[in-house]
């Protein structure tokens, strides 16, 4: 589990809760269920609105990248390519083809596949790189998701906050239904741009961040499954797949 996205979830919002607590409010001052209902209701329509349902499924799924370290071990990667280059050489590029086998990574495995099955190095080259393309492709989209809801939510709350302050001025001679107007007004105004800069843009961020872990991955399996068809020694293919890491 990452603990530092955890972490700063809730040490931005306590920030803000023990900072109104220092200037005699109340966290009950900022329940306000009418609010929340416009903001994120409204963010979520807008959003909805502007992209594919694929990619809305995406976006979710890359949270889990967010919160927890699923990217590989580079070093590790490396070893397993190194290994692969050495019984290449020893036993001919055809092992390669059981090795594919049991993959798991879709791109080693296509990348091995190819490999084995003699297919020419520029072919090999585009589909890995179509591939990654796909990927990037995804990462791309799945933080454009949740950085359009950072910039819907402000605006929504500023709806919100001119509705709640249209009931503020029907109900001037009433009272009682000025405080509940106001306090809506106010409070989607906070609901709005907390959201979108303590939560919304900070996980476009850290998709993009994340992934790009994952896509150093990716191109360290291109450049060595092409170095190890090449016939490549081993060392050289170490060394060139050791800058990566740097």
């Amino acid at each position: 589990m990452d603990l530092t996205s955890i972490f700063g979830m809730v040490f931005g919002v306590i920030c803000i809760l023990i900072g109104q607590a220092l200037e005699g409010g109340n966290v009950n001052q900022l329940i306000q269920i009418t609010a929340a209902f416009i903001v994120f209701g409204g963010t979520a329509g807008a959003v909805i609105l502007s992209f594919p349902g694929a990619d809305l499924l995406n976006s979710v799924l890359f949270m889990q990248k967010v919160f927890f370290n699923v990217g590989g071990n580079h070093k590790k990667l490396i070893a397993q390519l190194i290994d692969y280059a050495q019984r290449a050489r020893k036993e001919g590029i055809i092992v390669l083809e059981k090795e594919a086998q049991n993959a798991k990574d879709p791109m080693m495995k296509l990348g091995l596949e190819a490999v084995s099955d003699g297919s020419d190095p520029v072919l090999v080259r585009d589909l890995m790189e179509t591939q990654l393309e796909q990927i990037e492709g995804q990462v791309t989209r799945a933080s454009k998701v949740w950085e359009s809801a950072g910039g819907y939510t402000p605006t929504v709350g500023i709806i919100g906050a001119v509705l709640g302050l249209i009931q503020v001025m029907e109900n001037l001679d009433n009272p009682d239904m000025l405080g509940p107007g106001i306090a809506v007004a106010f409070v989607a105004t906070i609901y709005g741009v907390g959201a979108a800069n303590l939560y919304f843009i900070p996980l476009s961020s850290k998709i993009k961040l994340k992934a790009h872990s994952e896509l150093i991955a990716k191109q360290i399996i291109i450049e060595g499954i092409l170095s190890i068809q090449a016939g490549e020694s081993p060392t050289l293919i170490e060394r060139k797949l050791n800058a990566f890491l740097v």
